[in-house]
């Protein structure tokens, strides 16, 4: 069983400075000894000899490979723009200042 009391409890709200009633600090008591508690259990079974992981599985890239298609051409890729310019889209200076 962990040390974690009332006043600990108490004394954490204080320092986050959140207003715990009487209620939340038991409910928090039990809650943060449950947690602690399993933080040790954890903590028991980890050995230098165990490599840390970052998912339990292996994981699988599930993107489709790459293959060229049909691409768009230029007269294609700015027919609906609203204004181009040297075979580019055209926009407004988003600074104030043209460049």
């Amino acid at each position: 069983m962990s040390e974690i009391t009332p006043d600990l409890v108490r004394h954490l709200g204080v320092l986050a400075r959140i207003q715990l009633s009487e209620e939340e600090v038991e409910r928090l008591t039990g809650q943060l000894d449950a947690i602690v508690d399993n933080i040790a259990k954890v903590s028991e079974v980890a050995t230098p000899d165990i490599v840390a992981t970052s998912h339990p599985i292996p994981l699988q890239n599930v993107f489709r490979a790459d293959e060229v298609g049909d691409m768009l051409t230029l007269e294609q890729a700015l027919q609906n723009a609203p204004d181009a310019a040297d075979g580019r889209f055209r926009v407004t200076a988003i600074l104030g200042e043209e460049q």
